[in-house]
């Protein structure tokens, strides 16, 4: 029988940008006792990342267009706040009082293009994602020798509250073809294609918690896959197969 073990590691510092975060993690693991071994999996939060990638933007140097104006007053937003979530997306998807959610240019549909306020410690800040989520875990892998998976918090067409998905990966496979396997009772697979590490980001989520859990790193320990690598970049839909677009 297959054991899954997810631990979430203690006592990390606050990161601020410029800060080695590989350097912080390892540190994390020897407190912890632990060493990586084959099959282990670690999980950051995109918020741990963006802080060490400097992508914290103070909205006092922020200077809203008209544009920004426009739909701050339709949504109840900050002008500054929605000129950044502007500058960061492809087009607006659907905005009304308090909601705002657009296309990210790097392809994801969410709300305020992954831009937060909470937990930065900087009060009139603002964090934009990783300009890079997959070229950020790949570094991040190369360091650790282990895959890598940078999670965030989204929202999903019709089904209420959030969960963790994967942004970023690096060393497994993001998105896995299981189109041709047999199921248990020799059918073939026609359509299963399995969002790898969409699924490995909520089940460390549950650890990362949404508020002031402070648990950013969670190791996963005991996966197995047989395919070979891809990037969380393969998850987005392609606008081809987009029926509600």
């Amino acid at each position: 029988m297959r054991r899954l073990e997810l631990i979430a590691l203690p006592g990390l510092p606050m990161v601020a940008a410029g800060d080695d975060l590989a350097a912080l993690i390892e540190a994390g693991l020897a407190r912890a006792g632990l060493a990586l071994v084959e099959g282990d999996v670690l999980v950051l939060a995109q918020k741990i990342v963006s802080k060490a990638e400097g992508r914290s933007v103070a909205l006092a140097d922020v200077q809203p267009t008209p544009e920004a104006e426009a739909l701050a007053a339709r949504t109840g937003k900050d002008p500054r706040f929605v000129q950044l979530v502007l500058a960061e997306s492809q087009r607006v998807v659907r905005a009304r009082p308090g909601l705002l959610i657009v296309q990210h240019r790097l392809g994801f549909v969410s709300a305020n293009a992954g831009i937060d306020q909470s937990n930065l410690g900087q009060e009139g800040h603002a964090l934009l994602l990783p300009r890079d989520p997959d070229g950020s875990a790949a570094a991040l892998a190369a360091r650790f020798g282990c895959p890598v998976v940078i999670s965030d918090s989204f929202g999903r067409a019709w089904r209420r509250g959030t969960v963790g998905v994967a942004i970023g990966a690096a060393g497994l496979p993001a998105l896995w073809d299981l189109r041709g396997r047999p199921d248990l009772f020799g059918r073939t697979l026609q359509v299963s294609i399995s969002g790898f590490a969409d699924e490995i980001a909520a089940s460390a989520s549950l650890l990362q918690g949404q508020g002031a859990e402070a648990q950013p790193v969670v190791l996963v320990r005991g996966l197995a896959w047989d395919a070979p690598p891809n990037p969380a970049a393969e998850l987005i839909r392609p606008e081809s197969e987009d029926l509600f677009r």
